[in-house]
């Protein structure tokens, strides 16, 4: 059965929640979100493109830095309402240049740093 993006479950403004994952380590990379045009895009061209809500447009990620996310599988949840991509990641994730976005932990009710940024940027 061929897979329609129209299948899945967007909210009102059209969108629906994507975690991103590192492929080979299972590191949580990310979330973003994506609209159904932004999936199609990242079925037909093999890099992650997202819906950017502050620009209001697709988002192909790394398009301007190099840290591109290419697709190695696209999962979808119970509900149809969330996307799990699996990436091959270039460089860092997180517009702070660190690997990933999570890279702030609650630890006896305090924050912590727990990823520093790159220092190459990669």
């Amino acid at each position: 059965m061929p897979f329609d993006p129209a299948s899945l479950t967007y909210d009102a403004r059209g969108l629906l929640p994507v975690i991103a994952q590192d492929h080979a380590s299972g590191e949580v990379l990310m979330l973003a979100w994506m609209n159904a045009e932004a999936v199609q895009k990242t079925l037909e061209t093999g890099l992650v493109t997202y819906w950017s809500r502050s620009r209001n447009a697709l988002w192909v990620k790394g398009e301007t830095s190099g840290h591109i996310q290419k697709l190695v599988e696209m999962r979808v949840d119970c509900d149809r309402d969330c996307l799990l991509v699996l990436v091959d990641q270039t460089g860092p994730a997180c517009h702070t240049n660190r690997r990933a976005c999570f890279y702030t932990a609650v630890r006896d009710g305090a924050e912590a740093e727990i990823m520093q940024p790159l220092a190459d940027g990669s």
